[in-house]
């Protein structure tokens, strides 16, 4: 079984996941959403990643989603 990890694990995760994947790919946030009963983070890309190899799956023991959203701009109203 997979572990479940806590809310504090998933925010103490958030720094190392922006860094991590600050490397690789255009980052446009980092969050933590509900995985399964615990928590994890959600990782939102502008674009594809660039360099050889897939993205980090988990940190520090936390799950990771991602998903390629594009550019962000704020709305005109």
């Amino acid at each position: 079984m997979d572990k479940v990890s806590s809310l504090d694990e998933a925010r103490a995760a958030k720094a190392l996941a922006a860094k991590a994947f600050r490397r690789r790919a255009q980052v446009v946030g980092v969050g933590i959403t509900r995985v399964g009963t615990g928590y994890g983070l959600k990782v939102n890309l502008s674009g594809q990643s660039r360099g050889a190899g897939p993205l980090p799956s988990q940190i520090a023991g936390v799950p990771v989603r991602v998903e390629v959203v594009g550019k962000i701009r704020k709305r005109t109203s």
